[in-house]
């Protein structure tokens, strides 16, 4: 049962207060999700400690837990115009409120990363015959900066370029057992993405996922799941903890090779032909 389910099957046991709250919720999710404790009491003329406690009446780690709930639910629906006028940006202190929230998404994910998929993924990556790499819109640039890095550790890497849906399968129609495909997919889903993998599965291909949960197309197609936090900040896709997270599995894939005497060589190859600019003595 999702947040709103429980909700509904909780009502005869709220305050009055809490069933203000409830409803509110239940009329307005998508205005609720983003609103801060405070706000929704104030729309629904109750205490902020109402609110609070009405978090932990659902079953909610606090109103946080209250807000991702919701959230999750709204994610993969919500339209651009949508999360730009619903997410409550309108303190003073704009940068802080962003940053704040962006930490937030990393010690989630440090507290709850599962460590052992994470080496599986950098198990089933070297233990393939070729990786292919996938993510579309601003899936993309995460996959981008993971490819940038992993072909500097393999030979058997390829980025999968979002064009024309008929021209990325081209780009995989030799895929098959013993390949491998990552595949990068954050709110708003693309069917793109959950298609391509679709295809790379019955090909034969193992599928490791880069995602944010269960509510994920990709999710159920994956033989291991990474999963990072990627909650809307008003209309963008906050990626910094799907980047960290390729940090952690890039490390991981280096340790296991013993990357040293590779980038022995890349570093000279990089001083023969001047690639980084001479610091200032």
């Amino acid at each position: 049962m999702n947040i709103l389910g429980t909700i509904q099957g909780r009502m005869n046991r709220f305050s009055k207060g809490q069933k203000r709250i409830a409803r509110y919720i239940l009329d307005h999710c998508d205005k609720a999700a983003f609103m801060t404790a405070s706000r929704l009491g104030e729309t629904v003329q109750v205490s902020e400690s109402t609110v609070v406690r009405f978090a932990s009446e659902v079953g909610c780690d606090g109103y946080p837990g209250l807000q991702r709930a919701l959230q999750d639910l709204l994610r993969s629906r919500l339209t651009a115009a949508q999360r730009f006028r619903e997410t409550d940006f309108s303190g003073p202190d704009l940068l802080g409120a962003v940053v704040h929230s962006d930490m937030e998404k990393l010690r989630q994910m440090a507290a709850l990363g599962d460590r052992a998929a994470l080496e599986e993924g950098a198990e089933r990556i070297l233990g393939a015959r070729r990786v292919y790499i996938l993510g579309v819109r601003s899936s993309c640039f995460v996959a981008g900066y993971l490819h940038f890095y992993l072909h500097l550790l393999l030979e058997n890497v390829s980025l999968v370029q979002p064009n024309a849906a008929g021209e990325m399968y081209e780009q995989l129609f030799r895929i098959g057992p013993g390949d491998a495909l990552i595949a990068v997919s954050f709110p708003r889903y693309s069917r793109i993405t959950a298609d391509t993998v679709k295809f790379a599965r019955d090909r034969g291909a193992s599928i490791l996922a880069v995602t944010d949960g269960e509510r994920s197309p990709v999710y159920a197609l994956a033989d291991t799941r990474l999963l990072a936090p990627c909650e809307m900040i008003s209309f963008v896709d906050s990626m910094v903890a799907p980047l960290s997270l390729m940090n952690a599995l890039l490390v991981a894939l280096a340790r296991r090779m013993d990357a040293g005497d590779t980038f022995s060589q890349l570093e000279e190859i990089w001083n023969a032909y001047g690639v980084f600019g001479q610091e200032e003595e």
